[in-house]
C-alpha cells in the first residue's frame, strides 16, 4: 500500500470471495449483477488509463536528470572562479600591509631595545651604588641597614645572570659574594664575642647590633644561621653538663626532677633576657628545649647502662612518669615545628572503638572493667596522646623495661596466690537465690590491675615490653583457670579419664543418694559465671593489646589458647553439673528395672521411680537455672546434655524390665509419657515464668522418648501371628539391629525356641538396603512422625482413664 486508500481492493488481506458476499448478500441482489460488472469494468478502464499516463510521463526523466547534473557542473566552476579570484586579491592585499607596516615595526624593535636597556641601566646604577653602600656599612656595623639593603642587591643581581659573561658584572657579583662572606664571618665574630664558648661567664648580652645581625643572617646562606644557633644553644646548654655530670649524685634517676626544673628556669631566663634579641620564626626556646631533650637522653643511657643493676622498678617508674610530664609540658608550650623529620615518630589516632577496655584511662585504678558494650555516644580517647615530643626523652627507659615486666611478673605471681589463700580462708560464697551464679570478685580484680599494667606499659613503650607483657598476662591467665576456677569445682569419684562417675549408686528406693550440696551447686554455677566472664574479657583483652602495640607486632598477640582453657573449664562445670543430677536419678533406674512387671494386675498413677526422678529434678534444675541466669546458653548446654546422658540410660534400663506383662507395659508406658512431659518441661520447671523450651533441646527429648514409647508399643503387641508382629516391629523402631529385636523378645519373655524362629523371620523381613546407600535409610521414612505418636499416646491416656 503506497497511498492511503479505504477501498476494500487495496487492503492487504482481500480477499476475493468475501469481497463478493459483501457485493451479493442474497438472490435477491443478483438482479442487478449487470450494473456491478459495468462499474468494475468502468473501474479497471480507469486504471489502465492511470497507469499509462505515469509510465509515459517517467519516459522524460533520464533526460531531466542528465540536464539538471550539467548544469550543477557549470555552476561549481563559476564557484571555483570566484573563490581563486577572492584569494590572489586577499595576497595582494597582505603584501601591500606588509610593505606599510615594516618601517613601524622596526620602530618598535628598537622601543623594546631602548626600554630594555634603560632598565639594565639602571639595575646596574642601583647594583654598583649598593655594593658600595653595602661594603661601607659592613665595615661600619650598621646591620639594620644592611639586612634591607643586602635583600635589594641580591634581588637586584639575579636579574643579571645573563650578564655574568661581562667582566664588569662579573666582577660586581663576586663582590657581593665577598660582601656575604665578610657579613658572615663578621656576625659570628660579634656573638662569639658578645657569647663566648669557653667558660660559663657572659661578657655580653643581648644588644640591637646582634637582633640587627640575626636579620641579615635570615639574608644570609642558611649555614650562618644555623651556626649562630647551634653556638649560642651549646653555650646556652654548657652549665647543664656541668651541673649534672655522670659522677654528680644529682645526675641519678631519682633527682631527675632536678633536670627539668633547670630547663625550666633556663627557658624562663632565656625569654627575659634574650626573647627579642632573635627572630620569632627562629623558634630559640623551642630549640634549646629540644637540645636539651637530646642531650638528656644521651646522658640518661649512658647513665643507666653503668648503672643498670642500681634501676629499681619504683625508681624507673618514677623516671619515667617525671619525664612524661616534662614532655607533656613541652607539647602544651612547643608546636614541635623544629623537629627534625624521623626524630620522633608522631603517633596515629586509631579509629573508635567499641571495645569495653576502652575507659578513661586516666581514670582511678579500681575502675572495674565492664562487659557490656560502653555507649557508642560516648567521645573516645586515642591510645597515645597526640603529642608530638613524646619519646624524645623517655625513650632512654625502654632497653631497661625489663626491672618492670619481671616485677609485674612478681606482683601477679602474689596476686594469684592472694586469690587461693582469700578463697581457701572464706570459702565458697554463700548460696544465694538473688545472687547466685555470681562471678568470683577475684575475677574483676585480675582484669583491673591487666587493664592498669597494659595502661601504663602502653605508656612507657608499645614495642617489645608489651609482647614480654603479654606473655605475663597469659601465664597467669593460665594459673588462674586452673588454681582458682579448676582448683576449686568440687571433687567426684572420676575414673583416670577425666570426670564421668563411675561408681553405681545401688541404694534401695527411697534411700539417700551422694550429691552436692547447694552451697556446691552453687560454686559450681558461680565458677561456670567466672570462666564465661573471663573468656569474654579476655577476648577484648587480645583486641586491646593489639590496639596498643606498634603494627609490626600485632600478629604476635594471641590469646586463643588462654580462651580455649576457659572454654574446657566451662564445659567441666556443665559435666558436673550433668553427672550430679545424673547420678541422683541412677537409683530410681535400678529400681525400675527390678520390678516384677510380670506381676502387675492393673495401671495405676505413676510409679514411684518417676515421682522420685522428677523430685531430683525439680530439687537441682531449679538452683541451676537460677544461677545460671546470666549465662542462659549453658544452662540450655546443661538441659542438652543432661538429655544426651539420661534419656539412652533410661532406654537401656527399659531393655532390663523382663519379663513385662502387658499391663506392665501399659504402666511403662505412662511412666515413660510422665518423663517425656517432666522433661519438656525441664528448661522451666519450677519457675513462675514459664518459657518455651529451646527446639534444639525440645527436638532431642521428643525423638529420645518417642523412642521409648515406641519400644513399648512393641511389647504390647501380641507375636502371634510372628510376620505381623516382626513388620510392626520394623515399622515403629526402624531397627535393623538384631540385638535390639533380641532384646524386645527378651522383655516379652518369649522362649529360646520361639525366639530363634522369630530371629530368622526378622532377618528375611528386613527390607534389603538400596544399593550404595545407607542400610537404615529406607527404614527411617516408614517410621511414624511424633504428630501420629503423641495422638497414640492420648488415645492410650483415655483408655488408662476409662479403666481407672
Amino acid at each position: 500500500q503506497v497511498f492511503p486508500s479505504q477501498d476494500p481492493l487495496d487492503r492487504a488481506d482481500f480477499n476475493a470471495v468475501e469481497y463478493i458476499n459483501a457485493l451479493f448478500p442474497t438472490e435477491q441482489s443478483l438482479a442487478n449483477i449487470d450494473e456491478v460488472v459495468n462499474k468494475i469494468r468502468l473501474k479497471i478502464r480507469r486504471l489502465d488509463d492511470n497507469i499509462r499516463t505515469v509510465v509515459r510521463g517517467q519516459t522524460n526523466v533520464g533526460q531531466d536528470g542528465r540536464q539538471a547534473l550539467e548544469e550543477a557542473q557549470k555552476a561549481i566552476q563559476q564557484l571555483f572562479g570566484k573563490i581563486k579570484d577572492i584569494k590572489d586579491k586577499a595576497e595582494k592585499s597582505e603584501q601591500m600591509v606588509k610593505e606599510i607596516t615594516r618601517d613601524i615595526k622596526q620602530l618598535d624593535h628598537a622601543k623594546r631595545h631602548l626600554t630594555t636597556s634603560i632598565t639594565t641601566l639602571n639595575h646596574l646604577h642601583m647594583l654598583a651604588g649598593g655594593v658600595d653602600s653595602l661594603e661601607a656599612m659592613t665595615r661600619r656595623r650598621q646591620y639594620g641597614e644592611v639586612a634591607n639593603l643586602l635583600q635589594g642587591v641580591v634581588n637586584v643581581l639575579e636579574h643579571f645572570n645573563k650578564y655574568m659573561g661581562i667582566p664588569q658584572i662579573r666582577q660586581l657579583s663576586e663582590r657581593v659574594k665577598a660582601a656575604q662572606n665578610e657579613l658572615g664571618q663578621q656576625i659570628l665574630a660579634d656573638f662569639e664575642e658578645a657569647f663566648p664558648s669557653q667558660g660559663t661567664k657572659r661578657t655580653g648580652g643581648p644588644s640591637n647590633v646582634l637582633r640587627d645581625a640575626c636579620l641579615v643572617a635570615n639574608v644570609l646562606d642558611p649555614r650562618i644561621k644555623q651556626e649562630i644557633i647551634k653556638k649560642f644553644i651549646k653555650q646556652h646548654l654548657s652549665e647543664y653538663l656541668v651541673l649534672f655530670q655522670e659522677n654528680q649524685d644529682v645526675a641519678w634517676l631519682d633527682k631527675i626532677d632536678r633536670r627539668y626544673a633547670w630547663i625550666k628556669r633556663q627557658l624562663v631566663d632565656y625569654e627575659e633576657k634574650y626573647g627579642r634579641m632573635f627572630p620569632q620564626e627562629w623558634c630559640m626556646t623551642e630549640r634549646i628545649a629540644v637540645e636539651f631533650c637530646h642531650v638528656t637522653r644521651a646522658e640518661l643511657s649512658k647513665i643507666m647502662r653503668t648503672r643498670a643493676k642500681e634501676i629499681e622498678v619504683k625508681l624507673l617508674l618514677f623516671a619515667i612518669q617525671r619525664t612524661t610530664n616534662f614532655e607533656g609540658f613541652l607539647a602544651k608550650r612547643f608546636s614541635g615545628s623544629t623537629l627534625a623529620d624521623g626524630t620522633v615518630k608522631k603517633p596515629e589516632v586509631p579509629p573508635p572503638s567499641t571495645n569495653p577496655f576502652l575507659e578513661d584511662e586516666t581514670g582511678t585504678e579500681t575502675d572495674e572493667i565492664v562487659i557490656e558494650k560502653s555507649d557508642p555516644d560516648k567521645p573516645k580517647k586515642p591510645k597515645v596522646p597526640d603529642n608530638p615530643f613524646h619519646g624524645i626523652v623517655s625513650k632512654c627507659f625502654e632497653p631497661h623495661l625489663y626491672v618492670y615486666i619481671e616485677s609485674q611478673d612478681k606482683n601477679l605471681g602474689e596476686l594469684i596466690d592472694r586469690f587461693v589463700a582469700d578463697f581457701k580462708a572464706q570459702g565458697p560464697p554463700k548460696p544465694n537465690v538473688d545472687e547466685g551464679g555470681a562471678v568470683l570478685p577475684s575475677c574483676a580484680d585480675l582484669f583491673v590491675y591487666y587493664k592498669k599494667c597494659m595502661v601504663q606499659c602502653s605508656q612507657l613503650s608499645t614495642g617489645e615490653p608489651m609482647i614480654a607483657l603479654t606473655t605475663i598476662f597469659q601465664k597467669y591467665l593460665r594459673e588462674y583457670a586452673w588454681k582458682i576456677l579448676s582448683g576449686n569445682l568440687p571433687k567426684t569419684t572420676s575414673s583416670s579419664g577425666g570426670l564421668t562417675i563411675t561408681s553405681l549408686l545401688k541404694e534401695k528406693e527411697g534411700s539417700e543418694v551422694a550429691k552436692f550440696t547447694l552451697e556446691e551447686l552453687c560454686l559450681i554455677c558461680s565458677i561456670l559465671s567466672t570462666a564465661e566472664y573471663c573468656l569474654a574479657t579476655t577476648q577484648q583483652l587480645e583486641e586491646k593489646l593489639k590496639e596498643k602495640v606498634d603494627a609490626s607486632l600485632v600478629e604476635r598477640i594471641n590469646l586463643t589458647g588462654e580462651m580455649d582453657t576457659f572454654s574446657i573449664v566451662i564445659s567441666n562445670s556443665i559435666q558436673l553439673l550433668v553427672q550430679d543430677l545424673d547420678a541422683a536419678c541412677d537409683p530410681a533406674l535400678t529400681a525400675m528395672s527390678k520390678m516384677q512387671w510380670q506381676n502387675v494386675e492393673h495401671v495405676g498413677d505413676q510409679s514411684p521411680y518417676v515421682t522420685s526422678v522428677i523430685l531430683h529434678i525439680k530439687q537441682n534444675v531449679p538452683i541451676i537455672r537460677d544461677n545460671l541466669a546470666s549465662t542462659r546458653k549453658y544452662f540450655t548446654q546443661f538441659c542438652i546434655k543432661f538429655a544426651n546422658s539420661f534419656i539412652p540410660k533410661f532406654i537401656n534400663h527399659l531393655f532390663k524390665c523382663k519379663p513385662i506383662s502387658m499391663v506392665g507395659a501399659e504402666q511403662l508406658l505412662l511412666d515413660t509419657h510422665s518423663l517425656k512431659m517432666v522433661l519438656l518441661d525441664l528448661p522451666s520447671i519450677g519457675s513462675q515464668v514459664v518459657r518455651k523450651a529451646p527446639a534444639s533441646y525440645t527436638k532431642i527429648v521428643v525423638k529420645g522418648m518417642t523412642r521409648a514409647e515406641m519400644i513399648l508399643k512393641v511389647v504390647m503387641a501380641p507375636h502371634e501371628p510372628p510376620v505381623v508382629f516382626v513388620d510392626n516391629y520394623i515399622k515403629l523402631l526402624a531397627d535393623c539391629s538384631t540385638d535390639t529385636f533380641q532384646k524386645i523378645l527378651d522383655m516379652k519373655g518369649l522362649k529360646r525356641s520361639e525366639q530363634s524362629s522369630m530371629l530368622d523371620l526378622f532377618r528375611l523381613r528386613l527390607p534389603a538396603p538400596p544399593p550404595g546407600g545407607d542400610s537404615t535409610g529406607s527404614l527411617s521414612l516408614s517410621a511414624p512422625t511424633p504428630e501420629q505418636e503423641s495422638s497414640r499416646i492420648r488415645k492410650l491416656e483415655k483408655l488408662i482413664k476409662k479403666r481407672l
